[in-house]
């Protein structure tokens, strides 16, 4: 890459010609990630807002185009690790943050209850030892007077505030638990994100192997199939197979970003709402 010629591109991207601007952006955005060194060096030496805020807009152009290709990539794979994928939504919202550092946080949660987990532990016993780790020691809750807030849906938040909407505690609380081998899963529930412990050695009154499930936004409450099933009486809803087994990885990518694009929307945030429909685009064309 010519540096010489990177760094003359980039002084005419505050060019008053758009046909020539547009020229000019396109060549730097060819270049991925390679450019953004250049173009934040660029934005700390200038002192022209425009050329500044073509700046801004050109790097955050280059790093969504990473997270769709990431995503995408994720999704054709398989999405079988969902941490993953909630790291790569993340990434839509933070893309400098430090990953590992995130996933550290998880293991050092994983590692407290590793250390009191004893394997002839019944399911009730299990789930009890991660709602204490969880909830009494680390202090995780539902994020019930600022609901809506998009923060909630971004791990490195909730990891850091431990406050968080339904489906982010619930996809901390499951994937800390599949770590160490403890089978909870989420379940898409409408209106509410829920998980199930599920076991297909044990007979059970569910399909699937569900022995019961867990509610991650009040305290991992445990609870019944009579429970769900009233709830969806409720919501006016017919049971349906969907809401009561385990959903796919995919699945609950694709709520946390209907999540975020409700939270953006409230917000009126409408360039923000347009992209998140980009991305869960990428699941609709499968």
């Amino acid at each position: 890459m010519d540096t010489n010629e990177i760094n003359s591109l980039i002084k005419l991207l505050d060019d008053p010609d758009h046909e020539i601007f547009g020229h000019v952006e396109d060549k730097l955005f060819s270049y991925g990630n390679e450019v953004i060194t250049y173009l934040e060096s660029a934005w700390e030496n200038s002192f022209d807002a425009i050329l500044q805020q073509r700046i801004e807009n050109l790097i955050h152009r280059i790093q969504f185009e990473n997270v769709k290709q990431e995503l995408n990539l994720w999704q054709l794979s398989g999405a079988f690790d969902l941490l993953q994928g909630v790291l790569i939504i993340n990434k839509y919202q933070y893309p400098d943050l430090d990953e590992q550092k995130l996933i550290n946080q998880i293991e050092d949660i994983k590692r407290e209850v590793w250390l009191q987990l004893v394997y002839d532990m019944s399911a009730i016993e299990k789930v009890k030892l991660l709602n204490h780790v969880f909830y009494g020691i680390h202090g995780f809750s539902g994020n019930t007077q600022n609901h809506q807030d998009p923060q909630n849906s971004y791990l490195n938040n909730v990891l850091s505030s431990k406050k968080g909407n339904q489906i982010l505690l619930a996809t901390i609380y499951s994937v800390i638990a599949q770590k160490l081998d403890i089978p909870v899963y989420g379940v898409n529930l409408p209106q509410h994100f829920i998980l199930a412990y599920v076991d297909e050695s044990e007979e059970t009154e569910f399909t699937g192997g569900v022995l019961f499930y867990i509610n991650a936004f009040n305290k991992g409450f445990i609870f019944g199939r009579r429970d769900v099933d009233s709830f969806l009486k409720q919501l006016n809803l017919s049971p349906d197979k969907q809401f009561y087994e385990p959903c796919s990885n995919s699945e609950i990518i694709k709520r946390i970003l209907r999540n975020l694009i409700s939270s953006y929307e409230k917000l009126g945030a409408e360039e923000k709402v347009n992209e998140l429909k980009d991305l869960l685009d990428i699941f609709h064309s499968e």
